[in-house]
């Protein structure tokens, strides 16, 4: 699976957020690119696009909404002779992830909260594109007041923004297991013998654990089953 990370942020050498990620998103299949002007080759772009299976578009969520860096290129862009399915139909079955950035705590964002308006309401207009363009619309990645978190808030937030870009589907426990155990495998015989030791207990624990919820999965059905009849 090919990734294209779009990064719509006016100041992004200045962000310690975007950095991050940055450094985060140096993965084999994914494509980091930041938005640096309002003068684009349109037919470079929709090359980008044409390579990938999932493009995430990231971005601080400036006044309920993204910057204008990234809004631009969205219009210029998704021409309608590329986009549309109808015409072209470029977009049709890629995914569409939205990595969004807040500088207020998430949990504002709720109905009955300061701000009002959850993040899926603030977002809407990103799944009705993924709607008219027949794209999948991924649940949206977070990133919550990035300078107030612990290291282990960071350590955390890498792994989990890794998964966003790479893991084959999101929300279910076996792909996230087999996303985690694939990383595992291929990160122990590259740190020294004390940490191998620790990460193949971790990687035996995963393993067992999930195991264990295919077991309590096959019983839970058999029991539905035996309701059925």
């Amino acid at each position: 699976m090919e990734t294209l990370v779009v990064v719509g942020h006016p100041q992004i050498q200045d962000s310690s957020t975007q950095q991050f990620l940055k450094e985060a998103a140096a993965l084999p299949d994914v494509t980091w690119h930041p938005l640096s002007t309002f003068d684009l080759n349109v037919a470079e772009e929709q090359a980008l696009i044409n390579q990938a299976n999932r493009i995430v578009l990231q971005f601080p969520l400036y006044w309920y909404s993204a910057p204008a860096i990234l809004k631009n290129w969205l219009d210029q862009v998704l021409t309608r002779r590329f986009a549309y399915p109808d015409a072209m139909g470029s977009l049709v079955g890629k995914e569409l992830g939205i990595a969004v950035s807040l500088g207020s705590p998430a949990r504002q964002f709720t109905a009955g909260g300061s701000e009002n308006f959850s993040l899926s309401q603030i977002l809407t207009p990103f799944q009705a594109l993924a709607h008219k363009l027949q794209m999948t619309f991924l649940p949206t990645f977070v990133i919550d007041q990035f300078s107030y978190q612990t290291d282990d808030e960071k350590t955390k937030l890498l792994v989990n923004y890794q998964r966003y870009l790479t893991q084959a589907q999101l929300g279910h426990f076996d792909d996230r297991t087999n996303w985690l155990t694939a990383r595992l495998a291929k990160l122990i015989p590259t740190v020294s013998t004390d940490k191998q030791q620790q990460l193949t207990l971790i990687l035996e624990q995963l393993k067992n654990d999930q195991a264990t919820l295919t077991d309590l999965q096959a019983n839970l059905k058999m029991v539905q089953d035996m309701e059925d009849n």
